[in-house]
């Protein structure tokens, strides 16, 4: 028997369609309720779903009258605020292309961003870093407010193989890669609501994720309101451990967040009284047994996990439905099709190891990295489209997570290529050679550290300046450590994996 699941493919896709449509449709039959409540310890800002609506399509019609044309790539600079998925959906419903950026990034990253893509507009917020790019169209919040109340624009409905929207992950050359996705996107995730969510238009469901992070904008934002239900999200600056108590007080039904998230709540709560949560969904990062035990100990609730990436979004978890055996991640989504594979994309037999893959035909997955199609077909082996993860799958499906193929690293849940970090900080004086990787600086928590050789050991803090200069927060060192050689192979190749022990022995002998 091969490591293959396929219980026959997800319905089709619609057409034409749009993605902001799709997310909106239930709009039209309960306008009054509430799709949307940001919530704080003194109160909350709600939206209802005739009131989303009008602003998404108003904030449409504003692009449009700005000249801003169906295809055409607009920039999302905006923080942890809600206008930035009614900036998101609005440029969606009129046919533009939005690439939601995080808040983190350096002007020196935007403009590579900007200079990959060539932007017809940016979407502008208060302090978010953006150089001036010349010839491109830019929008403040204030501007981007006053849309809303402009007469709705029709949605811009179309093949829904055609280019929607663009993020950007970490690739494995060292270059953040521009991914692109269809508007079917949306309907694919269709397969998470029973394969790991459980939702329903009842639901109530809390991401304590920011606006501006994909993870939030999908599960926490996209996904409840295209079945009809409640997303509640935590005002900006509302701290980890009043989540409990926003989740009593605002009856949350699920939670997602990132492992970490559920660890902070846990250093400060023992007991968590939360009598309408039904579970609790986790997704970008390994979720350890400990974590799961002790939630489940503190709230009563089962914790659900979800393997995923930037070019597909999750399509292995467990869920309410089908619960993940100990040591798994869960199995495939009904409606996927996936394998584990050798180097040359054949399925290995069960219970070996082999790289996680999904077909190529799942609607989930990206059309292609923008202006990188080498790199595209790179991760391509027939029908299938490499992650780069490995995992053993057993008789039911169920797959064990066994590792990275790679050195990707795994920052707070987002996913950081060390090659990306070594040449943001190459050229640096005094340093020779630079390697980084991450480090487990305690249980279930892990930050990238650099290692670098040259004729002295500089100044650390220094050191970091420049990082926060050149990088995103979530991509920075939180220490460098000079060495005396970097670790390689008999070819010359740095071993990364040989980087971490060289941190433990500095610290046991500090």
């Amino acid at each position: 028997m091969l490591s293959i699941y396929d219980q026959g493919p997800p319905p089709p896709c619609p057409t034409p369609f749009n993605l902001a449509a799709h997310v909106l449709a239930h709009a039209d039959d309960a306008p009054d309720k509430i799709a949307l409540a940001v919530v704080g310890l003194s109160g909350a800002e709600r939206w209802s779903y005739g009131r989303l609506k009008a602003a998404v399509l108003g904030t449409a019609t504003g692009l449009k009258d700005l000249g801003l044309k169906p295809g055409e790539i607009v920039l999302l600079r905006l923080g942890n605020t809600v206008e930035f998925p009614i900036a998101y959906l609005g440029a969606i419903a009129a046919g533009l292309v939005p690439v939601p950026t995080s808040s983190q990034l350096t002007e020196r990253e935007v403009a590579k961003i900007a200079a990959e893509l060539s932007p017809r507009g940016v979407f502008r917020g208060d302090g978010i870093a953006c150089p001036d790019l010349p010839g491109v169209v830019m929008i403040d919040e204030a501007a981007l407010a006053a849309m809303r109340d402009l007469p709705p624009a029709a949605y811009d409905m179309g093949d829904p193989d055609r280019l929607g929207y663009i993020v950007y992950t970490s690739g494995t050359s060292g270059n953040a890669r521009a991914v692109g996705h269809a508007h079917r996107a949306i309907w694919a995730r269709q397969m998470m609501h029973e394969g790991w969510y459980g939702l329903t238009a009842e639901d109530r469901l809390m991401h304590a994720g920011a606006f501006n992070w994909t993870y939030t904008l999908g599960t926490g934002l996209m996904d409840p309101w295209s079945v009809g239900a409640t997303a509640l999200i935590p005002a900006a600056g509302v701290d980890p451990q009043a989540l409990p108590l926003l989740m009593k007080r605002h009856e949350a039904t699920i939670f997602a967040a990132a492992p970490g998230v559920y660890r902070k709540i846990l250093n400060d709560h023992a007991k968590i009284d939360l009598p309408r949560l039904r579970h609790g969904l986790t997704a970008g990062e390994k979720l350890s047994a400990q974590i799961r035990e002790e939630w489940k100990t503190a709230a009563g609730t089962e914790l659900y996990e979800a393997f995923g990436m930037s070019e597909c979004s999750t399509f292995i978890s467990g869920a309410p439905a089908r619960p993940s055996r100990p040591g798994t991640l869960g199995a495939p989504q009904p409606g996927r099709r996936v394998a584990l594979v050798d180097p040359e994309g054949a399925p290995v037999p069960l219970g070996e190891v082999g790289t996680i893959a999904v077909s190529r035909r799942d609607p989930g997955l990206m059309l292609g990295y923008i202006g990188a199609e080498a790199e595209t077909q790179a991760r391509m082996r027939g029908e299938w489209f490499l992650t780069g993860d490995l995992g053993a799958m057993d008789g039911d499906g169920m797959i064990s997570y066994q590792g990275r193929a790679d050195d990707m690293m795994n920052a707070g849940g987002y996913r950081v290529s060390p090659l990306e970090v070594e040449a943001a900080l190459n050229g640096i004086p005094g340093i020779t050679e630079i390697g980084v990787t991450d480090v487990e600086v305690k249980p279930d928590t892990r930050l990238i550290w650099a290692f670098y050789t040259g004729p002295e050991a500089l100044d650390e803090q220094s050191l970091l300046a420049l990082a926060a200069e050149r990088l995103a927060r979530y991509k920075q060192p939180r220490g460098f450590l000079h060495v005396t050689d970097l670790p390689r192979n008999p070819n010359g190749k740095l071993k990364r994996r040989a980087l971490a022990p060289l941190w433990q022995a500095a610290r046991e002998g500090a």
